[in-house]
């Protein structure tokens, strides 16, 4: 009867032992099946498409900026050097090549170490495992055993799809270096400015020494940390046999040299934000997304002369401010109201000011001198260099482009262009004597206000070409007044590119109506472009990560003007450089290419301007403060203040890019008239003469009454 007994209990035992290994068995298969849905499919597996930077290009091949979220740049396994490959597989997996996915041999020895240490103390991922914890957000990073079953699955399902060498590819082009580098070719760039593909055996041991703590062992923060952990991956990589005796003890004695410590930044800051911005609009429209798809954005900006433009700004901005500095310094109540001296250290501040610091930035928009410049192509309305601020306080408001502010006489054009338009010739004469005007008060209603030329001259009748040439403001109030309304100077200007309100008053002609810098460089362009107006882009082509175009993008332009009107008016800005206001251009900076362009001034010294063009730049530059109620000071006009970096620009841009001195094109319906020097009549035989330019049918015909028989 025992005997039956002990027999009928190990059958039950049996049984049991049998019935508790499949429960558990159906329990983990079951629980590999709910694990299992939510990691990657198939579809998934096959299709390896890591997000990627998206690149901006200058128009002449430059990388000016990188947009991304995680800096990554794929390249091919074959521009990977061998000994990198070595590398990775020494330190990170020595049994890659020959396991399926899963270490077994790791997993046992990891078990029974974290058993006897009773904690974890060992891992045992696989690069394949470490690729899918990398690729698969559903996986997840925690160290649990959840993960690792996660891990171990996908891992599996990859190599069953992809072989060694694209495993190995996808790893090394996914993989984080730290610095926000993802992948072999950007932590090149990052830390050796190289291509992955010329990186030195050491660096490629550096770079995958990164891989366990890529914070902990950062050549940047922790370079001592970054040496040992460098040596020991050559360490590993010789006792495999990847390296002789003699390559692993000249690697290990190299010292870490050239290391990149500061992050590339970007040229042309101001208008690869403009771009982004652009781009934020585009991408909805063509499907993609501009900081994970690695896109080719093609631009037009010229790299060499964004360089000459930052270089020029630069330059005035450092001579604007010691002006700026010295008047604040010798005016104590105002230097003490707009540097808070309540709060901060005024010696601190003055050292700020004279740049021996950063200036606080509670002050900057009070005591910074500041600027915009734009160069368009006048032909196409192309983005040729853009300068929004200052270039040593980049900061994310563009003036060139969102800045508004009064710009004063280089409004004029638009009141002589509408003259010109309407049939007044050049030789029309209007009285240079004081006016008084209308203009609305800040807290409501009118006041009267007498204007002044900035010399403070005044005279009698002054043709058309001679006011602008001085840039006579009585003469020009008096062109709104007499000869052409407000209304139609505000149109004018709304049909050349201007998008701002234009307050259709007396005082337009003086320019107190605030603009956009670049708007203005368009507007003027289109005196150079025979009267057609070129809508301002900065973006050539989209090509997606396979070099496929997405999109072209091409000229805007309309005809604004007659060709007649628009050389008309160029030849009168011409006589402002050539013996005008910007006169400085020629005798003072050298530049000697036709050219037409004008000074602007507001009232106070609040606003600098000089705006102009060639035949194959039009620029335009801005100086003033940020907070419009400081000012540039006494005396700091268009001519001082923002005529010397244009002038600089051109010069170089011209000189450096070999552009011919190119004559602006003069239509057959203009002519040169003999009128009579004084009356500006047609001329008798007793008149003294001169020459002036018509348009067909504007020329005068009544006599001179002034000099007779």
């Amino acid at each position: 009867m025992a005997k039956q007994s002990n027999e009928e209990l190990w059958a039950h035992s049996v049984i049991r032992s049998f019935w508790i290994a499949l429960t558990g068995t159906i329990g983990v298969i079951i629980y590999i099946v709910v694990l299992a849905q939510d990691l990657p499919s198939i579809e998934q597996l096959e299709n390896f498409d890591p997000d990627l930077v998206t690149r901006i290009y200058s128009a002449d091949g430059k990388i000016i900026h990188e947009l991304f979220l995680e800096k990554r740049v794929f390249v091919e396994l074959d521009g990977i050097p061998l000994h990198l490959q070595h590398a990775v597989i020494a330190s990170e997996d020595r049994r890659f090549r020959n396991h399926w996915g899963i270490s077994l041999r790791s997993v046992a020895r990891a078990i029974i170490t974290n058993i006897l240490a009773l904690s974890y103390r060992q891992g045992f991922s696989t690069l394949t495992q470490q690729l899918a914890r990398n690729l698969y957000d559903t996986i997840g990073f925690k160290k649990t055993v959840t993960r690792k079953i996660k891990e171990m699955i996908t891992a599996i399902q990859i190599e069953k799809t992809y072989t060694k060498d694209e495993v190995l590819e996808m790893y090394l082009n996914s993989v984080h270096f730290g610095h926000g580098t993802y992948g072999v070719q950007a932590a090149a760039k990052r830390f050796f400015a190289k291509d992955s593909e010329d990186l030195s055996i050491d660096e490629c041991a550096l770079l995958v020494g990164l891989l366990p703590a890529p914070a902990r062992y950062s050549p940047i923060r922790y370079p001592d940390k970054a040496f040992v952990r460098r040596n020991t991956v050559l360490r590993l990589m010789h006792d495999q046999k990847y390296i002789t005796d003699a390559v692993y003890v000249e690697a290990r004695s190299t010292d870490l040299q050239n290391i990149q410590k500061d992050q590339f930044k970007g040229v042309a800051p101001y208008f690869t934000e403009y771009i982004r911005r652009v781009l934020e609009i585009e991408d909805e429209r063509l499907g993609v997304n501009i900081y994970r798809d690695g896109l080719k954005i093609f631009t037009t900006l010229d790299s060499r002369l964004q360089r000459y433009a930052e270089d020029a700004v630069m330059q005035s901005i450092l001579d604007n401010q010691k002006r700026l500095n010295k008047r604040l310094f010798n005016d104590n109540e105002e230097f003490e109201n707009l540097a808070y001296l309540g709060i901060f250290n005024e010696d601190t501040v003055r050292m700020m000011m004279e740049g021996e610091l950063p200036l606080y930035e509670e002050l900057r928009d009070k005591l910074l001198v500041q600027c915009a410049f734009v160069a368009l192509d006048p032909n196409t309305g192309a983005i040729l260099a853009m300068v929004g601020g200052r270039p040593d306080y980049v900061d994310q408001f563009n003036r060139a482009t969102q800045a508004k502010r009064q710009p004063g006489s280089v409004f004029k054009p638009f009141v002589y262009t509408t003259a010109i338009d309407n049939g007044v010739p050049v030789s029309k004469q209007l009285l240079n004597q004081p006016v008084v005007l209308k203009v609305p008060k800040p807290e409501g209603g009118w006041e009267n206000w007498n204007p002044r030329n900035y010399d403070e001259s005044t005279g009698g009748l002054t043709t058309i070409r001679e006011g602008l040439r001085r840039s006579l403001n009585l003469v020009s109030v008096r062109m709104v007044q007499e000869v052409v309304p407000a209304r139609e100077v505000a149109s004018t200007a709304k049909n050349m590119g201007i998008s701002t309100n234009i307050r259709a008053v007396d005082a337009i002609a003086l320019g107190t109506s605030e603009v956009y810098p670049i708007e203005m460089v368009a507007a003027y362009a289109v005196f150079s472009n025979r009267g057609v107006y070129s809508e301002p882009y900065g973006i050539t082509k989209i090509e997606d990560r396979y070099g496929n175009i997405l999109v072209e993008y091409y000229p805007k332009q309309e005809e604004i003007l007659s060709e007649e009107t628009a050389f008309m008016m160029t030849n009168l800005m011409q006589t402002v450089i050539d013996r005008g206001t910007g006169g400085s251009v020629r005798w003072k900076y050298n530049f000697y290419h036709p050219a037409a362009g004008k000074t602007g001034t507001t009232q106070g010294w609040t606003d600098a301007w000089f705006v102009g063009f060639s035949a194959q730049i039009a620029a335009g530059t801005w100086f003033g403060i940020d907070d419009p109620q400081v000012s540039l000071g006494k005396g700091a006009d268009g001519t001082r203040a923002a005529l010397p970096a244009w002038a600089r620009f051109m010069k170089i841009a011209h000189d450096s890019l070999y552009y011919s001195k190119e004559e602006f094109q003069q239509p057959e319906k203009v002519q040169p008239f003999s009128i009579c020097q004084v009356s500006k009549e047609k001329p008798t035989s007793l008149c003294p003469l001169e020459k002036e330019l018509f348009i067909q049918g504007t020329e005068p015909t009544r006599l001179c009454k002034i000099h007779r028989r």
